[in-house]
């Protein structure tokens, strides 16, 4: 297979004409406008401090403050007039997985275009980080549609395959560096990675306003009882032969499923960001629907 064939039949211009179509004339005729709230908190100014209040975001506390007057303060923020967004989008083999006419990375490809529209459409700036263990493409943050375009045209073409494991720590350290104010930052990754990644992500919420997304496929911890079948490590292309039909074999697989599942939420919940899943059989419309309504409760 030539890996670096476009992941679809498509040109950038039909992809975003398709999403446009699709996509977002729904989002304005469902949300009337109020998805703009995913981005709400991002391309902020410090204006005040203020008592801590039931609701509040705790990613705002100011601990200095809190520890020299014994109660907890929070900062308060005036939006900037320009937001500038950050995708980081993780590009590793195992984002092949999936249908073979909407695997991961086409979901990605989709989702990484949708937000780039909505925001350079009002003048925002969008750059983006593609990274396949290494980083691939940067992409200086700009407010034209032509932006979407160059970023799609990127999506679209397969990542050369490393047969490593990914790291998504590296990513979030390079963001770290490349992202020098205030942005709203949306990592869309599947999560197959090492641990470690926790820390710098924690890092990256401590100035920007984050918003995480786990794509993934129900296959990947429900094989099809489908007799002996050769399995193969979409990271590191190890091949395995297993009886898809024994029962007990998918029991582990599942139970695996579920003990990563757990692992995954624990270690987001210790960097205070929530994690919205997006499958490869979901509809892009309700997906974005989903993260808004989420972020709208997590703001009252």
């Amino acid at each position: 297979m030539d890996e670096s064939a476009p992941v679809v039949a498509s040109t950038p211009e039909e992809v975003l004409h398709r999403l446009e179509w699709r996509v977002i004339r729904h989002l304005d005729g469902l949300m009337q406008g109020d998805y703009r709230t995913i981005f709400r908190g991002a391309g902020l100014d410090f204006r005040d401090l203020r008592e801590y209040e039931p609701g509040d975001d705790v990613r705002h506390i100011d601990w200095n403050v809190t520890a020299r007057m014994d109660t907890p303060y929070v900062r308060q923020y005036s939006e900037d007039r320009e937001l500038t967004a950050w995708l980081l989008l993780d590009r590793s083999p195992s984002m092949g997985f999936g249908p073979i006419d909407r695997p991961k990375e086409l979901v990605l490809c989709e989702l990484a275009t949708t937000f780039a529209r909505l925001l350079t459409r009002n003048g925002n700036r969008v750059g983006a980080i593609l990274f396949d263990n290494e980083i691939e493409t940067t992409l200086p943050p700009r407010n034209t549609r032509n932006q979407v375009l160059v970023l799609t045209q990127e999506l679209l073409t397969r990542p050369r395959v490393n047969g490593a494991i990914t790291d998504l720590a590296g990513l979030l350290r390079y963001a770290l560096g490349v992202v020098r104010r205030r942005s709203l930052v949306v990592l869309a990754s599947d999560f197959i990675t090492p641990p470690g990644w926790e820390a710098p992500l924690l890092q990256l919420t401590e100035r920007n306003e984050v918003v995480a997304i786990r794509l993934t496929d129900p296959r990947e911890y429900d094989l099809p009882e489908a007799g002996i079948i050769v399995v193969e490590d979409a990271e590191t292309r190890e091949q395995l032969t297993v009886d898809s039909s024994d029962a007990e074999f998918r029991q582990r697989l599942r139970r695996a499923g579920e003990e990563r599942e757990a692992e995954l939420r624990a270690a987001t919940l210790r960097t205070g960001v929530d994690i919205h899943e997006v499958s490869t059989e979901d509809d892009l419309v309700e997906a974005f629907v989903r993260i808004v309504e989420s972020r709208k409760r997590r703001s009252r």
